[in-house]
């Protein structure tokens, strides 16, 4: 039986993939003691356009298939590139448009939730 990954695993290996192709504005909100909290992470980023949103996306995907041998239960969004949710049940990744994100503001949903910020492999 395969042995599953640790969500610090997945989260460092997400985080490093949306650096690798230039997303921008991390942050990791921690849900874990949010009361009927949809997952125990989120991760949310942007990129500049379609092009980039869907490089992120596939980076991701690429990136935690290969190295930790899992694949998403689920994506949506990659349609128009607009916003891209990908779920991998503990872990939910939000990657936008920068207008997009300004407009939605997902991350001030959850107020209560710990927000940690990552600038260019530097946690804040």
């Amino acid at each position: 039986m395969k042995e599953k990954y640790s969500s610090k695993g997945l989260i460092t290996n997400i985080i490093k993939s949306i650096e690798e192709v230039k997303g921008e504005e991390v942050i990791l909100i921690d849900m874990k003691k949010i009361d009927n909290s949809p997952c125990d992470y989120f991760i949310v980023c942007d990129g500049s356009s379609n092009t980039q949103v869907n490089a992120i996306v596939s980076k991701i995907k690429k990136n935690v298939s290969k190295l930790l041998s899992e694949k998403p239960l689920n994506i949506e969004g990659l349609e128009n590139c607009k916003w891209v949710l990908i779920d991998y049940i503990d872990i939910v990744v939000h990657v936008f448009q920068k207008e997009i994100r300004q407009y939605y503001k997902i991350e001030n949903l959850w107020g209560d939730a710990k927000h940690t910020k990552f600038v260019s492999n530097l946690e804040l």
